[in-house]
């Protein structure tokens, strides 16, 4: 173990100076003011959002200070019961900056450094690259190790079900950068972290939340999950096609430490009065030091707008803004905190990542803090695409199917059969798209690992169109290549005769 100071590198004095400029040029700022938004306010900014892009339900909160200025819920599950302030909802990829937290804990006890090798604190973390070994525990968190969806997948590859598989899963992977030279997103950087908080506490790591951040915060509400399994039915959402939400389950995959949390809009609020004071609830409570909550906030190295679990950058008017999404293919989450003003913001909603809606609604609340418009109403083209991609689904449906039916005419007047072969090997691209389709979005997603069933969920009707065109080219192939074979042999039939 470790004796080192916990958080290295964290600027104190330099954030202290940061935070009083920005708030100081808030004041002075009339367009970037923080304005006075009440719970009428929000209810009015969720509920018309809602309206405009049939969102089926959603979680708010927001604070100010140590103040809950308004946490509520709005609509329904996909199993009809009302959401309010202590449904239970996923918050996905905004639990990398609660396993941050865990770990920033242990950092502040003694008991691991920041800057210490994974490998010291947990040694059953070995990877086929030798340079694993020098990968420390402050870049697992701004997710700068080197780890990466081109070399490990989290998605696509074999199923794991707990944080001591997932870590295992990564023996054979390799590096794409040596580590702390590249920023690269990857979920198994906060997998292992969550992992090294197991190993090193000794309880496990839903566990260790529990009692050293949810119960001392009061977020009676909340847990962590290791996989789609683990979300009760009131966390389960929807994917809109054509407008409309359409509820689903979640796919398959592994998310504990990395996307596994569940929580309520009532938790939420404490959470964002705790990053917002330094650490201290609203009970009193302090759950880490204001240098260890400031350190979390820091971009460092090659992670440039990454802090340790948190995004940093701006607002539209110029703020500084220290926030993180969360993206399930069936719900979304957003979670921001306005260190100018003291605001604190956290939006769920259940329908999944293609859609955006946590974020949206999160956007507009932003605004309205600042006294700015809010962003453009929902976009109507998604709808419409879908209704072009179904249509084109049918004409498609129904090409084939003549052209499965004239297939003996289409042999007749082709009666080169190595030649007629050679025309029908473009009927099977549109199987190999199917079968392979998951990869090229993973390359339209710069390389971030996807599986197979992940894609209907991104591009639904898409899928569908593809599917239609795959199953039909399949069986135009099927039908001329059995043509061709029975006028092959016809000529010679008669020639028996």
């Amino acid at each position: 173990m470790s004796g080192r100071p916990p958080v290295g590198h964290a600027p104190t004095v330099f954030t202290t100076i940061l935070t009083t400029l920005a708030l100081t040029a808030s004041v002075l700022d009339p367009v970037g003011s923080p304005t006075a938004v009440d719970a009428a306010a929000v209810d009015s900014i969720v509920e018309r959002y809602r309206e405009e892009v049939a969102l089926p339900g959603a979680a708010v909160a927001v604070t100010r200070g140590d103040t809950v200025v308004h946490a509520a819920g709005y609509g329904r599950t996909p199993g009809g019961d009302a959401i309010t302030e202590r449904t239970t909802l996923a918050v996905a990829s905004v639990s990398k900056s609660f396993t941050a937290l865990a770990v920033l804990q242990l950092a502040e006890r003694g008991r691991i450094g920041l800057d210490d090798p994974v490998q010291a604190h947990l040694p059953e973390f070995t990877m086929a690259d030798p340079r694993a070994g020098a990968i420390t525990v402050r870049q697992l968190l701004d997710q700068t190790s080197g780890m990466s969806d081109t070399t490990s997948t989290p998605f696509s590859g074999p199923a794991v079900h707990t944080l001591r598989e997932a870590v295992a899963s990564m023996r054979e992977a390799g590096l794409a950068d040596a580590p702390g030279s590249t920023w690269r997103y990857h979920n198994p950087n906060f997998q292992v972290a969550a992992r090294l908080v197991e190993v090193v506490s000794g309880v496990p790591f839903a566990e260790y939340l529990r009692r050293n951040v949810f119960d001392p915060l009061g977020m009676t509400g909340s847990g962590t999950g290791d996989t789609e399994r683990d979300l009760p039915p009131s966390a389960r959402g929807h994917v809109r096609v054509l407008g409309v939400p359409l509820a689903v389950p979640e796919p398959p995959a592994f998310g504990n430490g990395s996307g596994g949390v569940l929580s309520t809009a009532r938790d939420m609020a404490a959470w964002l009065i705790a990053q917002n004071n330094g650490g201290r609830g609203a009970n009193g409570t302090s759950i880490a030091t204001p240098d260890g909550i400031a350190a979390t906030h820091t971009p460092s190295g090659a992670a440039k707008s990454y802090g340790l679990g948190w995004f940093v950058g701006t607002t539209a008017s110029g703020a500084p803004l220290v926030h993180h999404s969360g993206d399930l293919f069936t719900s979304t989450a957003y979670q921001a905190l306005l260190p100018a003003s003291g605001h604190g913001v956290a939006v769920m909603a259940n329908t999944g990542l293609q859609h955006g809606d946590a974020q949206a609604i999160a956007e507009r609340l932003i605004a309205a803090i600042e006294g700015r418009e809010p962003p453009p109403a929902g976009d109507p083209w998604p709808a419409v695409v879908d209704a072009v991609l179904l249509g084109a689904a049918v004409v498609v449906g129904v090409a084939t199917w003549r052209g499965a039916r004239r297939s003996r005419r289409w042999a007749t007047r082709r009666r080169s059969a190595p030649w007629a072969v050679v025309r029908l090997v473009p009927l099977a691209l549109p199987l190999l798209l199917l079968v392979t389709v998951h990869r090229v979005v993973g390359f339209l997603y710069r390389g971030r690992d996807v599986s197979w069933r992940q894609v209907p969920y991104l591009y639904p009707t898409f899928v569908v169109l593809l599917a239609v065109a795959a199953v039909g080219c399949a069986a135009v192939l099927v039908a001329r290549a059995a043509a061709v074979v029975r006028a092959a042999r016809r000529p010679v039939d008669g020639a028996a005769r």
